[in-house]
């Protein structure tokens, strides 16, 4: 083999060593973003509550699994119109985050459900959540607690 060829064959194998499946993103550089995160404070004499935020996945992804030390359980649920009642129901499969756009879970949608609430959540608390991805690595994020604004379209703003 020539001396002259070895650079460029160098090159080439890490070109393609770059390109293999499976490469974890450098450190630091997240593969979701997460913003806007907040929960409800829990009703008087109820243990469940909906918390809120905004997912955007650098790649095709899907959110599988939240929890919660502060809920015996967590889930990822929709809620949508059936019969003209709203309904809300477990997301079994996971919520799809399209790469690059912003999925906002957020009042009378998409959402995370907190279950078996140990201590109730007042405005002002914070709330550790970690989230569970089909391929990005796991994010633990820090909620904060209160109430959803509407604006003036009457969404809800957080």
């Amino acid at each position: 083999m020539s001396r002259a060829l070895l650079p460029f064959l160098l090159l080439a194998s890490a070109g393609l060593a770059a390109c293999t499946p499976g490469e974890k993103a450098a450190p630091g550089a997240a593969a979701v973003q997460v913003s806007a995160a907040l929960c409800r404070p829990t009703p008087v004499g109820r243990q469940t509550t909906g918390c809120y935020l905004t997912l955007t996945a650098a790649a095709d992804d899907r959110l599988v699994a939240v929890s919660s030390p502060v809920a015996g359980r967590a889930q990822i649920h929709e809620s949508r119109m059936e019969s003209n009642m709203m309904m809300m129901r477990e997301l079994k499969d996971g919520l799809t985050l399209p790469a690059g756009q912003a999925v906002e879970l957020k009042p009378g949608g998409n959402h995370i459900m907190l279950l078996a609430v140990e201590e109730p959540l007042r405005a002002g608390d914070t709330v550790a959540l970690t989230l569970t991805f089909a391929s990005a690595p796991p994010l633990e994020i820090t909620a904060e607690v209160g109430q959803p604004t509407l604006t003036d379209s009457g969404h809800a703003e957080h």
